[in-house]
């Protein structure tokens, strides 16, 4: 979270006509560990927004992994990026949505009043400042909670697959289910793509109702085993080999091997990263990776997909925001649904169980 000595705010009065506080309630963790271990709420200053920032009062601000790993400090690797002793933001979390209360004085392009989603650092509080390049117009068809669960994990699955799925293309998605699937499924879709998921039993129907036209049980069938070739594989699991994955492929498919979900403590999924990155020296059947950063332009072009009704936010469970530590810890078990919400009050919608 950006902090600042708690001078008088540039704009006073929020949009719901009463004054800005000066403290708030927040997550805060002053060292690394288990969520429940490390995570605390407690009283903090407002802060102030500076240099084209506005301050948000936060409504909904959903978690991922990356969260995770600010948290836990794990992989150890991640900590030349998050903070080699601590942590560098007291306050974690990254995606939000909420409504602007007060601007900087300088030339922003928001205004008081204005609902937006976008992502920035302290998210896990009642208010936060953002740079208002970070920041979208919220769409009228998403409530708060949706709009928060768009940040990070819809800007990466556009990433992957814009420029690589073609109307027509036979495309696969390996962890269908989680926060990136659910939106890589949808966008693939909507790029015209005849897209199978990949998922745990329960989470079949789910995966279907997103537009994949084809889904399996990953626990009943091998997908690199079948008779079904692919133009473009997206594999968030790397549950198989990369060879074995890419034996999947058509003679010209690709496979984007998107980290995985587990490693060893000092470097975690590296591994997989490093080997992929090998690889695609020698095929062109294997993309290499790229480390992928949401940026507003993406933010508005999923923005338009969710407006036309190509793409809807997936949410897995929401909890509030004293519940932090217990939302972070289902992440931590590997399979969660969608997206995982911390509502922040009324407005945010209604609880998912």
């Amino acid at each position: 979270m950006t902090t600042h000595a708690p001078v008088p705010h540039p704009t006073t009065a929020s949009t719901a006509g009463t004054a800005i506080p000066s403290s708030m309630k927040a997550i805060v963790q002053d060292r690394y560990g288990s969520p429940e271990s490390v995570l605390k709420l407690e009283d903090v200053a407002v802060p102030v927004p500076h240099d084209g920032e506005v301050l948000i009062r936060v409504h909904a601000a959903s978690i991922h992994v990356g969260d995770l790993v600010a948290i836990e400090g794990e992989p150890l690797i991640a900590r030349a990026a998050v903070g080699l002793r601590k942590p560098k933001n007291r306050v974690p979390g990254t995606d939000v949505a909420g409504t602007v209360v007060a601007v900087d004085g300088g030339s922003t392009g928001l205004q008081v009043g204005d609902e937006v989603f976008g992502w920035c650092a302290g998210a896990f509080a009642e208010y936060v400042c953002a740079r208002a390049d970070h920041l979208v117009p919220k769409p009228s068809n998403l409530t708060f909670e949706q709009a928060a669960a768009v940040g990070v994990s819809a800007s990466a699955a556009l990433q992957l697959l814009r420029g690589r799925v073609r109307p027509g293309q036979k495309v696969l998605v390996n962890g269908a289910s989680g926060g990136l699937g659910s939106y890589a499924i949808q966008i693939a879709a909507a790029f015209g793509a005849e897209v199978t998921g990949v998922s745990s039993a329960c989470n079949l129907d789910t995966v279907r109702s997103l537009g994949a036209a084809h889904v399996i049980d990953y626990t009943m069938e091998d997908f690199t085993l079948g008779k079904q070739r692919y133009d473009f594989i997206l594999d968030n699991v790397a549950n198989h080999s990369l060879s074995h994955t890419r034996r999947a492929l058509t003679p010209d498919g690709v496979l984007q091997s998107n980290n995985g979900t587990s490693g060893g403590r000092w470097f975690g999924t590296m591994g997989t990263v490093m080997k992929a990155a090998i690889v695609s020296r020698f095929t062109r059947r294997q993309s290499a990776p790229t480390i992928k950063f949401p940026r507003r332009e993406d933010l508005l072009a999923i923005a338009a997909l969710i407006e036309a009704g190509k793409v809807t936010p997936l949410i897995g469970r929401t909890y509030r925001l004293q519940e932090a530590a217990q939302a972070v810890s289902h992440i931590a078990g590997g399979h969660a649904r969608g997206t995982s919400v911390l509502t922040l009050d009324a407005r945010a919608g209604s609880r998912a169980g």
